[in-house]
């Protein structure tokens, strides 16, 4: 399988954590799913490892990346940019890979009760997922 896919933003510690988990979920079959970003964080966000599990998702084994990591590393077929700020730091580093632009909110950035931080995360993965669903659709493929 070689149709490497790679969620990007600043921190990777929600929007492309919480996208490489649905893509995985959706069509792990079809693809590997990787998530990096541009200043990366020094954890996931636990509020999203939180909202994930509710629908089944395990990401707490998951760690933020640098995308410089992949340099040279990994031919990825496409590069999701899921936010506006590495939109603009990231310029078309990775060659010929497909480059897609699905800007979400950043959950790490709302503040307040935990109950409304939870509210904004489960809105965001659920626009994630219905995007990925949306996409998958595009391709041809059933999402699981």
């Amino acid at each position: 399988m070689d149709r490497n896919i790679l969620f990007l933003c600043t921190g990777n510690s929600a929007r492309s954590q919480m996208a490489e988990g649905l893509l995985r979920k959706r069509a792990g079959s079809h693809f590997r799913a990787f998530s990096a970003g541009t200043r990366p964080a020094a954890e996931v966000f636990p509020p999203v490892v939180k909202v994930m599990a509710e629908i089944g998702l395990d990401i707490s084994g998951q760690k933020p990346k640098g995308a410089e990591r992949f340099l040279g590393a990994v031919y990825f077929e496409a590069v999701v940019v899921v936010c506006a700020d590495a939109e603009k730091e990231c310029p078309s580093i990775f060659g010929p890979a497909k480059r897609l632009f699905w800007p979400f909110e950043d959950p790490a950035a709302v503040s307040g009760s935990e109950e409304g931080v939870l509210a904004v995360c489960r809105r965001v993965r659920d626009q994630i997922d219905m995007k990925i669903r949306d996409w998958l659709e595009g391709q041809g493929i059933v999402p699981e």
